[in-house]
């Protein structure tokens, strides 16, 4: 069996006319979607090696739920990976961050509840498909409430 490099990886990614957001080590992060700011978001990695790993994270955000508490916060990311978790997606960490004011790095602007899932994977094909399905699921829990 032959290792995937970071290049296979990307290379791939481009071929399938996915967009690459950055590289960080061996994990290429997919250009998810594009906020109504206009800036990248990136929820779905491939990490090159043999075999090779799909990430999926998959968050649930304070301001979303302020009341809730922390083991609500991270259900509610959980429940956002259903499906890829039924695909053979793997819960592999679970980790609060927080989101500090650029203009002040002492003022939080929000906490996420973050889960991270992941899928081994033999072959870039099977990669690449699996990469899409993660893609097509929504990365950010909302209230039902809308706000």
């Amino acid at each position: 069996m032959t290792t995937t490099t970071v290049t296979d990886v990307k290379r791939a990614l481009v071929e399938a006319g996915l967009e690459v957001y950055r590289t960080r080590g061996d994990e290429v992060h997919i250009a998810d979607r594009v906020r109504d700011n206009l800036i990248m978001d990136s929820g779905v990695s491939l990490a090159a090696g043999s075999p090779l790993r799909v990430g999926l994270v998959v968050r649930a955000q304070r301001s979303d739920f302020p009341t809730a508490t922390i083991d609500d916060l991270f259900q509610h990311a959980r429940a956002l990976a259903r499906a890829a978790a039924a695909r053979g997606f793997v819960e592999r960490e679970a980790r609060v961050q927080d989101l500090n004011d650029p203009g002040n790095p002492e003022r939080t602007l929000d906490t996420w509840y973050e889960v991270r899932f992941e899928k081994l994977v033999e072959g870039i094909a099977q990669a690449v498909d699996e990469a899409r399905f993660a893609l097509s699921i929504e990365k950010a829990a909302r209230s039902d409430d809308g706000k």
